[in-house]
């Protein structure tokens, strides 16, 4: 996808290829948090900004076992791809692994296949043609905290939520190898994490099988020309651009086919929303039918500023930010300085991708002093725009309102 990650991925592939032993040390956390902390703009949002977690730079703290960390708003204002030491993380089960040996390491297919199969990270890297995808990787839970009514789950800000270059290979080609038998209906994603006690439900995803085999769905070793940190799933993920990062299983190491529709926990009654028009229903509505999240929506954000920024009188000021179009491509992405009252078009740069973030920017001249409320939103190619209002559900998913930001011009 980009030239300059040529040597870096030659380098990790033969890394990775060579079986390293990868953890975090001898647990969890390095406990020696920063001393300064952010408030996002929203009730109980003091967070502590962390440099303590293994092979990340500074975070926002939601929660350590397992972790959330929050990537800080300023990082997407740095380029369209989000560094891997300031890549959000989140865990949903406490028992990661803190060390994993990539050659011992073996990604397991079977159920409804031909034949069983038992894969090194060596056999995968080598056995398979390596594809490379620009992708959007979001929680669904991201801007949760500025739900009102508040609602149960992480309170993450806007920040849940990164871009990145995946290399590896096609989930079909894999699913080929193993020849899916007739009658298959889904396939499910298991990973190394666990739960403390032995209730706990482990955590497994499922896709269609149309969608397991649409030549999208990729197993990634590599992330942004370098081998998947850590806490972002090393040695292999899941990638699945387009949907909420609720699929994209980490430290994949079980694939299973299966013939009936997934029955698990986290299928049937974890990550639903309601089955109605942008997933909204009102505060406290009940007997409203359920489906599992799925696809991304569209979203826009300001970047170089933001509420209380303070700008010239009478001068031009370039308002830059990040776009994506969730499932498809960004069509345009539109800027207003007067709250909504009037829109235009703003300038997009190069595009990595339908499934990537895209830089927008647009020109902003403040006649006189006072309050301007600035707005963006954006347009993907299936026509699907950020709604004025935002939408409400209890599980607090898939907000994308359009972005204000309230500056001040003196």
């Amino acid at each position: 996808m980009r030239d300059e990650y040529g040597t870096k991925r030659r380098q990790f592939v033969h890394a990775l290829a060579a079986g390293g032993l990868i953890g975090m040390g001898g647990g969890w956390v390095r406990r020696s948090w920063a001393a300064n902390a952010v408030t996002l703009p929203f009730a109980n949002g003091l967070r502590e900004l962390t440099s303590g977690f293994p092979h990340k730079g500074e975070m926002l703290l939601l929660r350590s076992r397992p972790p959330l960390l929050e990537t800080p708003f300023s990082v997407f204002d740095a380029g369209v791809f989000t560094p891997n030491d300031r890549f959000f993380v989140r865990w949903h089960l406490a028992g990661i692994p803190t060390r994993v040996d990539g050659g011992a390491f073996r990604l397991v297919v079977r159920g409804l296949v031909g034949r069983e199969l038992s894969l090194s990270v060596s056999e995968i890297m080598n056995g398979f043609a390596h594809v490379e995808v620009a992708a959007v990787n979001q929680c669904a839970g991201n801007s949760r905290g500025f739900f009102k009514p508040r609602v149960a789950g992480g309170e993450w800000g806007n920040g849940a939520m990164g871009n990145a270059v995946w290399t590896g290979v096609r989930l079909k080609d894999i699913l080929d190898r193993a020849g899916v038998k007739a009658g298959a209906v889904q396939v499910r994603f298991n990973g190394l994490d666990t739960g403390v006690i032995a209730a706990t439900p482990d955590f497994i995803k499922t896709l269609t099988v149309d969608h397991a085999r649409d030549g999208e769905v990729i197993v990634a070793f590599g992330m942004n020309g370098q081998a998947l940190p850590f806490l972002n799933g090393f040695p292999l993920r899941l990638v699945v651009p387009g949907w909420y990062s609720t699929y994209w299983m980490k430290m994949l190491n079980d694939i299973e086919v299966i013939d009936r529709p997934d029955e698990n926990f986290w299928m049937a009654k974890a990550y639903q929303i309601p089955d109605t028009p942008h997933a909204n229903v009102e505060p406290g509505q009940t007997g409203v039918k359920t489906v599992p999240i799925n696809r991304m929506v569209p979203r826009s954000f300001f970047t170089n500023l933001g509420d209380g920024s303070v700008l010239p009188v009478m001068r031009t000021q370039t308002v830059r930010g990040i776009a994506f179009g969730g499932d498809a491509g960004v069509q345009r992405v539109m800027f207003s300085s007067d709250g909504g009252g009037s829109w235009m078009p703003a300038r997009l740069e190069k595009s990595y991708g339908k499934y990537s973030f895209r830089r927008w920017d647009a020109q902003f001249t403040p006649h006189y002093a006072g309050e301007f409320v600035l707005k963006v939103k954006a347009v993907n190619e299936n026509g699907v725009e950020q709604p004025d209002t935002p939408n409400w559900n209890s599980g607090g998913y898939m907000r994308n309102v359009v972005e204000s930001a309230t500056v001040v011009v003196a």
